[in-house]
């Protein structure tokens, strides 16, 4: 049974560092939350670690410069990590091929360009990587939607089927269905994925809740001083990305109620019925160590 909590101090003295989501947790996409903010402060302020754990599909030095503009204050965190980090390892290394049809924003432009140190010598030692026409196509690479303010996933059925009918895999660079932006909900390079495995097409994730972004977050934490792994918290409010990921690799989860779910669990958002939230949980057939209104 999950434990509800009031703020993150309660079990800080726990933990030495914490995985924590973006979208719902930190910011809503326009603006960090306030009270969010001031909780990772605190913790790093302890002595504790913060890596930015997010299946955004984007390097992270494109993270972080969004997060500047946004106004998240640099002492909130230590590292970023990202669903692109791993997915570029993977495209880099012929994952789908060297050959790919690209399904993203122009914002996603960077993940074909802009390598973390640790990519670059990837990238020099492989086979460049071509766009091409999906008819021309090896693989597929999809980091979001060309437009996800005004595009569902049904606007890319005839580009799948084909895709379905030529037998490419996809790399999926955010396992993500949907996200928050300010109030609105976007579709994500995930919800592209999942009708695509509908379709019966094979789809390769690479972010949460999968475990090669876990991996990547290690090797950043150790890099920093490292931690146990009974010592990591990870902080989401997605119960099949966020908690799921962390159940799976033996973590402590703290689930952020008020996000994508905020709907299941009374009008309270700060205090989620704990009724509610217990039957949803059983529901989902998962059990995060604690949950939370919202991260404070």
């Amino acid at each position: 049974m999950t434990q509800i909590i009031a703020n993150l101090a309660e079990i800080s003295d726990a933990y030495d560092a914490v995985f924590c989501d973006l979208w719902g947790c930190l910011h809503n996409g326009v603006a960090p939350f306030p009270a969010a903010v001031a909780a990772l402060q605190a913790f790093r302020a302890k002595g504790g670690r913060v890596i930015l754990l997010t299946n955004a599909p984007r390097p992270k030095t494109s993270i972080i410069a969004q997060l500047d503009a946004m106004g998240v204050p640099r002492d909130v965190w230590d590292d970023v990590v990202t669903s692109g980090d791993a997915a570029q390892y993977a495209m880099l290394t012929g994952a789908v091929g060297h050959r790919v049809h690209f399904i993203g924003a122009p914002k996603d432009e960077a993940f074909f360009t802009d390598f973390a140190a640790d990519l670059q010598a990837v990238a020099a030692a492989n086979p460049p990587v071509q766009r091409v026409a999906t008819k021309d196509a090896e693989g597929l690479v999809v980091t979001g939607l060309a437009d996800d303010l005004t595009e569902t996933p049904e606007d890319y059925r005839a580009t799948l089927l084909l895709a379905k009918t030529l037998d490419l895999p996809m790399l999926c660079a955010n396992p993500d269905i949907i996200v928050h932006m300010g109030d609105k909900l976007l579709y994500c390079a995930g919800a592209l994925a999942k009708l695509y495995e509908e379709m019966g097409g094979r789809a390769l994730y690479f972010g949460k809740p999968h475990p090669p972004i876990y991996d990547l977050a290690r090797r950043r934490l150790q890099a920093l001083g490292g931690a146990e792994d009974a010592r990591i918290l990870c902080i989401g409010d997605g119960i099949h990305t966020d908690v799921q990921g962390a159940i799976g690799e033996g973590l402590d989860a703290l689930f952020v109620t008020s996000g994508i779910a905020q709907d299941n669990f009374g009008a309270d958002q700060h205090n989620p019925d704990a009724a509610l939230l217990q039957d949803w949980l059983d529901d989902m057939q998962l059990s995060p160590t604690y949950s939370i209104g919202h991260l404070r």
